[in-house]
C-alpha cells in the first residue's frame, strides 16, 4: 500500500483509509461483530493503516468494535475519531442508529467526549481528532484552543475539521494548526474544487473526502430502478430519489465505460481519480464486504494519463448531478 503525509502535519497514512460507520450505522444489514473484526484485521494486513470511525456511529458501538479489532495493531495504524455531537438518544441524525441531540463543543463536552473515546478504542491516545460538526454555538477559536491543550497533554496527536468552511478552516488553523479536513468529495460531489481544496493545499492540511463513492453510487451496484429500504440513510437522500436517481445515471455510465476500457471496476476508477487529485488527498471508502475490501485498495493502481486526466474533467463538468446530496435537515449543518 502506498503511504501518504496529510499535508504539513507529519501523519503518515496509507493512500487509502477505511472508513467504519458502516459496520453499525445508515446501511444495513450489518455483519455480525466477528466478521467486521475480520474484516479490520484484513484490511490491516493489507496495508491499510487509517481508520475513521466516531462516538455518534451507534451511538459508542462503532468505537468499541474498532478498539477490540484494532488492539493488537495498535501501534502500526492510525485511528481517526470525532466528537460534537451532544448524545442522548432522542434524535436520529442518519436515518439509522446514530442520534444526537444537537451540537455541543464546549471545552466540558470536548473532554468528556475524548475519554469516552480514548476507553472504547482501548488506547491512550487519539491519532486524529476531528470535530464532527462545527458548532455555530462556540467560537471555533475556542475549540482550537481546547484541542490544543489536548495535544499537549498528550491524550490528541492531531486535530481536524468536518464539512467545515474555508473561513472557518482558516480561524481555526491559526490557533492550533489542522492535519486535515474530513468532508465529502468525489466524481459526484466535487464543491470542495472551487474553495476549499486550494486553502488546504496553500495551509498544507491533509484532505481526507469520506464517501468517494457517491454512497456506492460510482461503483456501478444501482440502476435507474433501484428503490432503498426505509431503514437505509439513501431512501432520505434527494440524490438517490427515483426522479433523481434515473438523471444521475449519466455520471455511473460515463465511469462504466472508463473503467471497461482502463480493465479497471468503476469503484477503482473514481477512488483512483480522487488519489489524482493531489498528494495529500486521502479517501476513506466503507465497506462490509472482504471483496470489496480487495477492490478498493486496487484502485492505487490505477493511474491515469494527462490526457486521460483532462478528459474525464471535460466529461464531468459537462455531467449535471441532480439533487441533494443530505436530507434539508442535515444540509444546514454542512460547511459553517
Amino acid at each position: 500500500m502506498q503511504q501518504r503525509i496529510l499535508g504539513n502535519s507529519g501523519l503518515k497514512v496509507s493512500a487509502l483509509g477505511l472508513g467504519c460507520m458502516g459496520f453499525t450505522q445508515s446501511y444495513p444489514p450489518y455483519i455480525d461483530e466477528n466478521e467486521a473484526i475480520a474484516l479490520i484485521r484484513r484490511s490491516v494486513e493489507m496495508g491499510v493503516t487509517l481508520f475513521d470511525t466516531a462516538e455518534v456511529y451507534g451511538p459508542y458501538a462503532n468505537e468499541t468494535l474498532l478498539g477490540a479489532a484494532l488492539e493488537p495493531f495498535r501501534d502500526d495504524v492510525v485511528i481517526a475519531t470525532k466528537f460534537g455531537f451532544n448524545l442522548d438518544g432522542t434524535h436520529d441524525i442518519q436515518g439509522a442508529s446514530g442520534r444526537a441531540t444537537g451540537l455541543s463543543s464546549r471545552p466540558e463536552a470536548i473532554r468528556s467526549a475524548v475519554d469516552g473515546s480514548l476507553k472504547r478504542l482501548r488506547t491512550d491516545r487519539i491519532d486524529l481528532y476531528y470535530q464532527h460538526r462545527v458548532d455555530p454555538d462556540v467560537p471555533i477559536e475556542e475549540v482550537a484552543g481546547t484541542l490544543g491543550a489536548l495535544i499537549r497533554e498528550g491524550k490528541v496527536l492531531h486535530w481536524g475539521l468536518s464539512e467545515a468552511s474555508e473561513q472557518t478552516i482558516r480561524r481555526a488553523h491559526a490557533v492550533q494548526p489542522l492535519a486535515a479536513l474530513q468532508s465529502e468529495y468525489s466524481m459526484w460531489y466535487r464543491q470542495p474544487e472551487e474553495k476549499i481544496l486550494p486553502a488546504l493545499n496553500e495551509l498544507g492540511i491533509g484532505f481526507v473526502p469520506f464517501s468517494p463513492l457517491g454512497k456506492a453510487m460510482l461503483t456501478g451496484r444501482f440502476d435507474r430502478d433501484t428503490t432503498f429500504d426505509a431503514a437505509d440513510f439513501r431512501s432520505q437522500i434527494p440524490r438517490f430519489s427515483p426522479e433523481n436517481l434515473d438523471q444521475n445515471m449519466a455520471l455511473v455510465d460515463f465511469i462504466s465505460a472508463l473503467a471497461k476500457r482502463k480493465h479497471a471496476t468503476p469503484a477503482q476508477i473514481a477512488l483512483a481519480w480522487l488519489l489524482a487529485q493531489g498528494p495529500h488527498i486521502v479517501p476513506i471508502p466503507g465497506t462490509k464486504k472482504m471483496h470489496r475490501l480487495e477492490e478498493n485498495i486496487g484502485a492505487c493502481e490505477v493511474s491515469f494519463t494527462a490526457a486521460e486526466r483532462v478528459e474525464i474533467k471535460t466529461a464531468l463538468d459537462g455531467i449535471h448531478v441532480s439533487g441533494e446530496r443530505y436530507p434539508e435537515s442535515q444540509e444546514k449543518l454542512t460547511e459553517r
